[in-house]
């Protein structure tokens, strides 16, 4: 697969080749990736430090550029942050912004069917020098990881559950996977665990972790309540 380091003489052509298979990957989808691939794109082409994979903007600077207010700002970030594309690499503080990294290797696997639309000759550029046999083995999922969670449906409790398995799998798989999200009143989100057992030990032990996860899409949570 092509590098995804941006850097040395083919540096210009590998940024716009990601570039490109980043729009090819939005237009062949809805309005709504439509916007957010856009959003990104001008994150990177206008904030981006190819050299030292830093994105450090502000909030307030972001939604100027987009035109929006910083509460879509936030969600918007949440979202590519659980799609694995940005990447936290040091937390915001007073006076502070928070410093991304971006995972083009993650990009890279998500647009790679879309490459050959392209043409035959960017798809070949972009599979790389690896392609052949070797490339062709898929590694075996191991038993008992439960995979990356989808975020097609958009709802907040989704990108919460592809933050929570970002940040531990193995916790994720053990009692995050069987929550669903039931309810919503006011700043109350419940979600609902497959046994009493369940229930009672993620409110114990996760609840808090729970409720971060879930302010980070939206904050106006206030508090996460299991039920059986």
């Amino acid at each position: 697969m092509l590098s995804t380091k941006a850097v040395g003489r083919q540096a210009a052509a590998r940024k716009y080749d990601i570039l490109t298979a980043l729009a090819t990957y939005a237009l062949a989808r809805g309005k709504h990736d439509h916007r957010l691939v856009l959003r990104l794109m001008s994150l990177i082409t206008a904030r981006y430090n190819w050299a030292r994979n830093e994105l450090a903007v502000g909030q307030r600077e972001i939604a100027k550029m987009w035109s929006v207010d910083e509460r879509t700002v936030k969600r918007e970030m949440a979202k590519l942050r659980a799609l694995g594309w940005l990447v936290v690499k040091r937390q915001g503080a007073r006076g502070r912004v928070t410093e991304y990294g971006v995972d083009f290797g993650v990009i890279l696997i998500a647009t790679r069917d879309d490459w050959a639309k392209v043409g035959s000759d960017f798809d070949v550029r972009m599979q790389g020098p690896e392609q052949g046999a070797e490339a062709q083995i898929v590694p075996l999922q191991p038993k008992g990881v439960v995979p990356v969670p989808k975020v097609t449906d958009g709802s907040d409790w989704a990108l919460a559950q592809r933050l929570l398995h970002a940040e531990d799998p193995s916790t994720y798989g053990s009692w995050f996977h069987a929550l669903e999200a039931v309810d919503r009143a006011g700043g109350r989100l419940t979600l609902k665990a497959p046994s009493r057992f369940h229930a009672t030990y993620v409110q114990s032990h996760f609840v808090g972790r729970l409720l971060r996860a879930c302010q980070s899409i939206d904050g106006s949570v206030a508090e996460v309540v299991i039920s059986a």
